[in-house]
């Protein structure tokens, strides 16, 4: 699979944007597991161009992540394209428009997956943006606002008509939020249609290698991106590549590697973000890492209240040293 000139291998697995999650420390330890494509949080376009301090530190990328895309998000033409105009400079490898996000807050706004209710504003937004930069411009969508108007189908050949270099697609409508299971049928159609030229990512419940096996096999996309099932085990990629390679299972990381992945993730975070934010932001992933360890309360508890970062390496060789048999 291509991304215009970017060569990503058979079956490459993205890893999908999400606020407060992929951030630079996740982004690091994705990529370490074989995440193929990486993007950023999403962005505001408003946010940017407005020099908002947290829009601009979600511009910061490394070399070690390309390919890597900066996702931008809004409702309006004019901020969307100098918000992309300005996320180029940060030399990605696409820039990705968000017309997916269901999230209240954004779509009632019009933008994110609120953009489906106007399919006409997002070309014309999508045909202004490809126009004003020199990157590949990706997008993802979803199937539609509702049940009764999914219109994806006719809206990857408009949005492939703008110019963009490839389209990911979540099997949701914005309706469902995240409910309910992803339909990847009109997914399979778009790919399958003839007329589809650019290479189309798959997107909504790849919880396991099987699922990734079955969504290329069964619907034939190029790629498939993986999101929340990344939260607190992203050696999800590791397991699919194996998977797709020799047909075995990988079995689950034992507590000794996942007591060293925790460590390395911490201390990007830490070098990444400073001590106090650092270490803040990486609560949520550190319990999620030990999730169904037998008496694990006490400890998680003191896991996502420490601030010091040297007493957290402390309770992680104190879980080594506990449930090092697990």
């Amino acid at each position: 699979m291509r991304i215009a000139e970017t060569e990503l291998g058979e079956k490459p697995l993205f890893l999908a944007p999400m606020e407060d999650v992929t951030d630079p420390s996740f982004r690091y330890i994705c990529k370490e597991f074989g995440a193929d494509v990486m993007y950023t949080e999403f962005i505001s376009s408003d946010g940017l161009i407005r020099d908002a301090r947290k829009s601009l530190e979600k511009l910061r990328i490394y070399d070690y992540e390309q390919p890597i895309g900066i996702q931008i998000y809004g409702h309006l033409t004019e901020p969307m394209v100098e918000a992309a105009i300005m996320a180029q400079e940060a030399k990605p490898a696409f820039i990705d428009i968000n017309f997916g996000c269901p999230v209240n807050k954004i779509a009632n706004r019009g933008a994110g997956s609120g953009m489906m209710r106007f399919p006409d504003k997002m070309t014309e937004i999508t045909q202004r943006v490809v126009n004003a930069v020199k990157l590949p411009v990706t997008v993802k969508t979803r199937l539609g606002w509702d049940e009764s108007s999914k219109i994806i189908p006719e809206l990857a050949l408009r949005l492939q008509d703008t110019g963009i270099a490839a389209l990911t697609i979540h099997g949701r409508t914005r309706s469902q939020l995240y409910k309910g299971e992803a339909d990847w049928t009109l997914i399979g159609e778009i790919k399958n249609n003839p007329a589809i030229k650019i290479p189309i990512i798959g997107n909504g419940d790849i919880t396991s290698a099987r699922g990734a096996k079955e969504a290329f096999d069964r619907y034939g996309v190029d790629g498939i991106m993986i999101g929340r099932a990344t939260y607190g085990r992203p050696w999800i990629f590791r397991e699919i590549k194996h998977f797709l390679a020799t047909g075995e299972d990988l079995p689950e990381p034992s507590v000794n590697e996942k007591v060293d992945l925790a460590k390395r993730h911490l201390l990007k975070s830490v070098e990444v973000k400073g001590e106090r934010v650092g270490v803040l932001e990486m609560r949520r992933h550190l319990s999620s890492y030990f999730k169904g360890l037998p008496d694990f309360k006490e400890l998680r508890m003191k896991l996502v209240t420490e601030n010091d970062h040297n007493v957290v390496l402390e309770l992680l060789e104190i879980i080594r040293d506990r449930y090092s048999n697990n």
